[in-house]
């Protein structure tokens, strides 16, 4: 059961004049209208108003709440199982926005706060959109997290990509961050003009190491009318293929998983109304599918290599052709929440295993004592 629900508003290409290469914001957030302070009291009592069991608002391959049970809201922001209700200032960079504007709408956010029907404010921006003024009014209304769009590490990919900031905006952006003791996260994206498999995985060990509460992977999407677009008609831009696109976000996200960064998002979401050569509605499916057959192949492996060893210690004198060898059961476990992804999209994983290990009879449980992306196998002889 979902226990972090986001009351997401979108505020969309609002505060940012900057034109990155694959953004057409207003596309990606599927608005056209300006939203304002009374849009977003309208959407967070929509919201908390909403008669919805949680159960009806899990989704396995989202790591965020999509719905609040309004039974919930009752006792207060913490009732009924719901930890933290958190409303979401997305679709733009919100602190590019004017000052009194940026206030307008965080006095509605706080508005609830102090009431008690909400317990977090979280906004995202550009790294380059954060000084010492911006900062202390999101203190004085009491926001909570700040996520940064910094897309990647590398000079010279975003100058390819039309960013308008350098790097070190980022370390700049995340040390004021740190000084006024905000909750940070960092979003990167895959597969940008000039990218390559190193510099992606660098901007991960950079995320790391700066060590944000969370972090979001998205693959890059051509989306129409954007200058990206334009550049692959040209032909001076080839998006990655899914399967270049799942291997290097693989590679970032092991990177990050290993620092222990919450991971909220790997790919777009279906909602966001896109489509493209690297969308895939299962996107983090595949990235974390690929993930548990990296860490299942071993444990097989290590059980097909006890099949062949029985087989070669039977007695040449007395076993014959027609001897059947000798057959184990593995069961591989994984806790309930990465169950899926043991099995993988659409079964790839256990159709994978079933033809790669013939002389084994694999079988899948749940053991909620493992960690998530970890997996057990437990041999049975006959």
């Amino acid at each position: 059961m979902k226990t972090h629900a986001i009351i997401p508003i979108f505020i969309p290409h609002r505060g940012c004049p900057h034109d990155c290469v694959f953004c057409n914001q207003r596309r990606i957030t599927a608005r056209s209208g300006d939203v304002t302070p009374e849009d977003a009291r309208a959407i967070i009592e929509t919201w908390l108003s909403t008669l919805r069991p949680l159960s009806a608002a899990a989704d396995g391959a989202d790591r965020e709440a999509d719905g609040v049970n309004q039974e919930a809201r009752k006792g207060g922001a913490n009732a009924g199982g719901v930890r933290t209700v958190e409303v979401s200032f997305y679709g733009g960079s919100f602190t590019g926005l004017p000052l009194a504007e940026q206030s307008a709408f965080l006095a509605v956010a706080k508005e609830y706060k102090d009431a008690g029907r909400i317990d977090k404010v979280h906004l995202s921006t550009r790294p380059d959109y954060i000084d010492r003024e911006i900062l202390d009014n999101l203190r004085a209304y009491t926001v909570d997290t700040v996520e940064l769009g910094v897309q990647s590490f590398d000079d010279d990919v975003l100058r390819a990509s039309g960013r308008g900031h350098d790097s070190r905006a980022v370390y700049q952006a995340v040390a004021l961050l740190k000084e006024y003791g905000f909750e940070f996260g960092i979003q990167l994206m895959i597969g940008l003009p000039g990218d390559s498999p190193e510099s992606c995985v660098r901007s991960a060990r950079e995320t790391a190491a700066l060590g944000p509460a969370l972090a979001r992977l998205y693959p890059t999407v051509v989306l129409p009318d954007t200058a990206l677009y334009d550049m692959r008609c040209r032909g001076e831009y080839t998006p990655l293929t899914l399967e270049e696109s799942v291997s290097r976000t693989l590679a970032m996200y092991k990177v990050l998983d290993a620092a222990g960064i919450n991971i909220m998002r790997v790919g777009l979401k279906s909602s966001d109304l896109v489509s493209g050569d690297t969308y895939h509605p299962a996107f983090r499916q595949l990235v974390e599918g690929a993930l548990a057959r990296e860490r299942i192949v071993p444990l097989l492996d290590q059980a097909q290599a006890s099949v062949q060893s029985a087989a070669h210690s039977v007695d040449a004198s007395t076993a014959t052709k027609s001897d059947p060898q000798p057959q184990v059961t593995v069961t591989l476990y994984s806790n309930h929440h990465w169950f899926s992804n043991m099995i993988g999209h659409k079964a790839e994983n256990k159709h994978f295993f079933a033809d790669r290990y013939p002389q084994l009879s694999i079988r899948y449980a749940a053991d909620d004592t493992l960690p998530g992306g970890w997996f057990r196998a437990a041999v049975t002889r006959p």
